[in-house]
């Protein structure tokens, strides 16, 4: 494992430890957000600790033609009482995520620091949000990177009714051509949709691709 300066630069990937973790420090630039997803890295890590670099093997993804929609879930979608938008309350949607809580985490990994990050990389075309409406409130939605290539990064995702976010990430999976939607680690959430590991090798040649 590497410690990161102010130098633009991250390890290989192989030299990640078996949870994941490649390098510690650094900074949350934009230049460095970029060079990171682009090489299959994220940053990961709560309020009180140093900026952590992941790239773990397996990589937990869902390819949108597997996508699983339970019976539940249909009887949801075609009540059609949410409306589903994107890039309309980007900083709303990452505050909302940061101020959910998650059993297992003392704290929230969505520092102000990364906020202001992601928000840049939003004003710059590289972040999107998904926001679901009932009414004129916001009441779940999710975020991530988009860097052209055909996969979608999930970030993180906050419902404050039940069902709002899976309506917001299945809504946005139909509605976009992805090619793969990339879940980072396991869930049991995203593991009911459909998604799946996939070899950290195998992932980067799709990226790369």
């Amino acid at each position: 494992m590497k410690f990161l300066t102010d130098e633009l630069w991250f390890p290989d990937i192989s030299e990640a430890t078996e949870e994941g973790i490649l390098a510690i420090g650094g900074d949350l630039s934009v230049a460095r957000l970029l060079l990171a997803y682009r090489s299959g890295i994220f940053p990961w890590f709560e309020s009180d600790e140093p900026i952590l670099w992941w790239s773990p093997d397996p990589r937990f993804v869902l390819f949108p033609k597997k996508l699983k929609i339970s019976k539940s879930m249909r009887q949801v979608l075609r009540n059609k009482s949410y409306s589903v938008t994107i890039n309309k309350a980007f900083v709303d949607v990452i505050k909302a995520c940061a101020e959910t809580k998650r059993s297992g985490q003392q704290g929230t990994w969505i520092t102000n620091t990364m906020i202001e990050a992601f928000t840049e990389m939003h004003e710059l075309g590289y972040a999107k949000s998904i926001e679901v409406w009932n009414n004129n409130a916001l009441v779940g939605g999710l975020y991530g990177i988009d860097l052209g290539n055909g996969i979608f990064t999930g970030e993180s995702m906050f419902s404050r009714e039940s069902n709002a976010s899976k309506v917001g990430f299945i809504t946005f999976i139909q509605n976009t051509n992805y090619k793969l939607i990339d879940c980072q680690v396991f869930t049991n959430h995203l593991a009911s949709l459909g998604a799946e590991d996939m070899s950290r090798d195998d992932f980067l040649k799709l990226l790369k691709g």
